[in-house]
């Protein structure tokens, strides 16, 4: 009897040592994998600003190491840095998606945006330097009083353009830097904007336009400049870091007047010296007695920037009564008047310092300076006047 039931013994004792070996080799589950622990510097409620403002915002990854990063709205990728800087052109509710995979994985974290329409200036609503060159101007567009330093200058140039008047840049290398209360956009195809002078027809005192996007999100235009490529950029008669100097005069000096124009009644006024090799005088005239040098500058006044040809600026009479001064095809601030289409600038024309082409999708701040070194007999120097900006993307 013993013996018949051994072999069942011995059975059911392989069978309890056989699960108990299938249970020791079972996996263990690995648990799924989160992804990067990933925050972004959203305010509370989401992302809420008008349009033609920067939405700035900056991913934060505990293990950044080897990540990757992708910014998106709906299909198009907007940027594949940590930082993302974006505009909206039109109100509404949008979604921006961030995605960043790194070794732990992939995270996803959407930001809520809402967007408003703002109501902005269409001009100038900030002039942060004004450093006009000598010209026959200086000191009446706008008006200089004894004691007002650089900043009143700003300030007062401010004041006329956000108020409808004119500012003079004076001889070649003068400038004014702007800003405004929103972002210009660079809308593909269209222009997108008019520096405003006071060009008419045969008189154009060209201005070469550089623009800027506040990059560092400080207000301020201390980010890259960009050239916008008028049609003389690539011309061989521009000449490329031209440097002027120009000498502060004194008042009392013994005059020397033309004697074949009396218009001209001291060829020898402001003594200037540039980085070619030559050396002049700017003249003065009968029709402004005032000082043409800027009194709140020191003793000498140093520009630099591209030089545009003066050969068009010609005496057509011949007996200094009729000069002209005939505008470029396009690209310059006071080269067409206001409301020629030729006025009219595209962003798309940007350049960086090594003339390449930059994609700007809009820009903050806009410089613009005297482009020519050249006189007109009794018209006086070549000088860009501004008389403010038109967004040409605002109606």
């Amino acid at each position: 009897m013993k013996q018949r039931l051994l072999p069942f013994v011995m059975l059911a004792a392989l069978f309890a040592g056989s699960c108990s070996k299938s249970e020791d080799t079972t996996p263990t589950v690995t648990p799924p994998v989160t992804g990067p622990e990933v925050s972004v510097n959203v305010p509370a409620g989401g992302v809420n600003t008008g349009n033609m403002q920067w939405v700035r915002l900056a991913a934060t990854v505990k293990n950044d190491n080897g990540a990757s990063y992708l910014w998106k709205l709906g299909n198009d990728t907007l940027s594949t840095t940590k930082e993302l800087q974006y505009l909206f052109t039109k109100e509404g509710n949008y979604t921006l998606a961030l995605i960043v995979k790194n070794s732990e994985g992939e995270k996803r974290v959407d930001v809520p945006v809402k967007i408003s329409t703002g109501k902005y200036t269409n001009g100038v609503t900030r002039v942060f330097d004004f450093q006009p060159a000598p010209g026959q101007f200086v000191h009446t567009l706008p008006a200089w009083e004894n004691g007002d330093d650089q900043q009143k200058m700003n300030a007062k140039a401010e004041e006329a353009l956000k108020n409808g008047g004119i500012i003079h840049l004076g001889g070649f290398g003068g400038y004014v830097v702007m800003g405004f209360d929103h972002t210009i956009l660079n809308v593909p195809g269209a222009y997108s904007f008019t520096v405003l002078g006071n060009a008419f027809e045969s008189w154009a005192e060209p201005g070469i336009i550089e623009v800027a996007y506040d990059a560092n999100g400080n207000g301020l235009p201390d980010d890259e400049w960009y050239e916008i490529a008028g049609s003389e950029y690539n011309s061989p008669k521009t000449i490329r870091n031209y440097q002027i100097t120009y000498y502060k005069p004194d008042e009392n000096k013994v005059k020397t007047p033309n004697k074949n124009y009396p218009a001209l009644t001291d060829t020898t006024y402001i003594k200037w010296k540039d980085n070619q090799g030559k050396s002049g005088y700017l003249s003065k005239n009968m029709y402004h007695t005032q000082s043409y040098y800027p009194q709140w500058k020191g003793d000498s006044i140093t520009f630099s920037g591209s030089r545009l040809t003066d050969e068009y600026v010609v005496d057509k009479s011949g007996a200094g009564t009729y000069f002209v001064s005939p505008a470029f095809p396009f690209g310059y601030a006071d080269n067409w008047s206001n409301d020629n289409e030729k006025a009219n600038i595209k962003i798309s024309w940007a350049v960086d310092k090594k003339g390449n082409a930059v994609q700007l999708k809009g820009v903050d701040f806009i410089r613009v300076y005297t482009s020519m070194r050249a006189e007109g007999g009794w018209l006086g120097e070549i000088s860009t006047e501004v008389a403010g900006v038109k967004d040409l993307n605002l109606k």
